[in-house]
């Protein structure tokens, strides 16, 4: 039995990475769907993620005190295979009362492969960096605001003492393969919840 030989092993590798990226493309949307909560659904996943923040951040309640407002964004998903993709949704909260709904998308390209969610709690440190943030029609981290980005894991709490910065960032309960974490170039948009 002959074996069928690719002639042109150029086109088959093109051939090969667009499947995955329109497979990636379909996982994403599938994900966008997943993610069609209602508010109270968006609420009870942000209340779950300030328990993991409480519980993975030792001095969190006495640095959530000094915030302005907090982003809360529950089991962000990122998705990658050489072109990665990143969705989430949440709550903004100020007073721990939420006021609104925002989902966050990122996109990247580059040597990466895997799947990971993690928790994302955002601090508003001044009231102008709120109001730029609540003003804006596509908030981007590291365009319209730096992010000081402070990590917790690898089996240790983390403390809030070196957070810094008009808006302070926690990545944590991250679950999966991805080991780079950053803000950057995420998009938050405001949601309306009330279609």
């Amino acid at each position: 039995m002959k074996t069928k030989r690719f002639k042109n092993p150029a086109r088959f590798c093109s051939a090969f990475y667009l499947s995955v990226f329109t497979m990636l493309v379909f996982s994403f949307g599938l994900t966008a769907m997943v993610y069609a909560d209602t508010a109270k659904e968006i609420d009870a996943g942000a209340d779950e993620g300030m328990d993991r923040f409480y519980k993975q951040v030792k001095d969190a309640k006495e640095f959530v005190k000094k915030a302005k407002a907090l982003l809360i964004m529950p089991n962000v998903v990122k998705v990658g295979l050489l072109v990665g993709g990143e969705y989430g949704r949440g709550a903004l909260r100020i007073d721990g009362k939420t006021v609104d709904y925002y989902n966050v998308v990122s996109g990247s390209f580059g040597a990466q492969i895997g799947a990971e969610a993690k928790d994302w709690v955002i601090a508003f440190m001044t009231d102008e960096a709120l109001r730029k943030f609540r003003e804006s029609k596509g908030w981007e981290a590291g365009v319209d605001g730096n992010v000081a980005l402070i990590t917790v894991g690898g089996g240790d709490s983390g403390t809030t003492r070196s957070a810094k910065g008009d808006i302070i960032g926690f990545v944590f309960d991250v679950k999966g393969l991805f080991a780079d974490v950053s803000f950057k170039g995420a998009k938050f948009t405001k949601l309306d919840m009330s279609k």
